[in-house]
């Protein structure tokens, strides 16, 4: 029993080590990574106006929060961002149920969703930009073309996976087609769902910083396209980088619900 328990004792400080190694080397690369630009920069190994630097890309940051620009810019992008991810989130839930409900109807329909899921959804920004208006009802409809097609089409997918004996339990007990959903197929399509909401979440982004391109006043879109045409390196890569932190916060938030779920 002792020697078991030994085991177990090494095998937990292995996955703690593990865990450990993995963490100081992503902060390892990502360090490397800034000192070696900022080196760069300084020494003109890369031109600085071109590429910024890390320290003027802060400093930039630090001006903008200022004067409270930037937080205008942020709160705009994460606003569209997030309610496009809702209404994907629950378009897709109500449109795979109905899909689910008829199988005649989503066979219908699976032909059309799969070529809008192919199109390039850039290539419909424009064309919202006409029928809608530069508003910001367009923006949010555009980050919502970017998901929408691929998640029905997942979720719907993993509705018709259900394992069938269950489905013919809940029918051997006189359980109706509503049953069979609120009891099996969602439930055990939870999932899907969360992992689906994972990649809309990425997607949503994309889609509104494609319209913040086309059609807006304010967003970190606008402020990418804007920079670009003036010239302001520095605020072009500060918005990157905002990008990207706000994208790995959005999915990290989904994280934390998918873990509390498997609790």
């Amino acid at each position: 029993m002792n020697d078991l328990s030994n085991s177990q004792i090494a095998f937990l400080d292995a996955c703690r080590k593990h865990r450990r190694i993995v963490h100081i080397s992503r902060i390892a690369i990502f360090l490397s990574f800034l000192f070696l630009w900022e080196f760069s920069a300084n020494t003109g190994i890369i031109d600085s106006f071109i590429f910024s630097s890390p320290s003027k890309i802060a400093l930039c940051f630090w001006e903008m929060s200022l004067d409270g620009s930037i937080f205008v810019h942020i709160g705009t992008t994460l606003y569209e961002t997030i309610l496009s991810f809702f209404l994907v989130t629950f378009i897709s839930i109500v449109v795979a149920v109905l899909l689910w409900f008829n199988r005649k109807f989503s066979e219908i329909l699976d032909p059309y969703l799969v070529v809008l899921n192919s199109l390039p959804k850039s290539a419909l920004a424009p064309l919202l930009i006409v029928w809608l208006g530069a508003t910001p009802l367009t923006i949010i409809v555009a980050g919502i073309s970017v998901a929408i097609f691929g998640s029905i089409l997942n979720i719907y997918s993993s509705f018709s996976q259900v394992d069938p004996e269950s489905l013919k339990l809940i029918y051997t007990l006189r359980g109706t087609r509503r049953h069979a959903l609120t009891k099996v197929v969602i439930p055990s399509s939870i999932p899907a769902i969360i992992n689906t909401m994972k990649v809309n979440i990425g997607l949503c982004l994309v889609g509104v910083i494609i319209g913040e391109f086309l059609a807006a006043r304010n967003g970190l879109g606008y402020l990418i396209i804007y920079s670009s045409q003036v010239f302001k390196m520095d605020w072009l890569l500060m918005s990157l980088v905002l990008l990207c932190i706000m994208a790995i916060g959005l999915y990290a938030v989904i994280g934390i619900f998918e873990r509390r779920y498997q609790r």
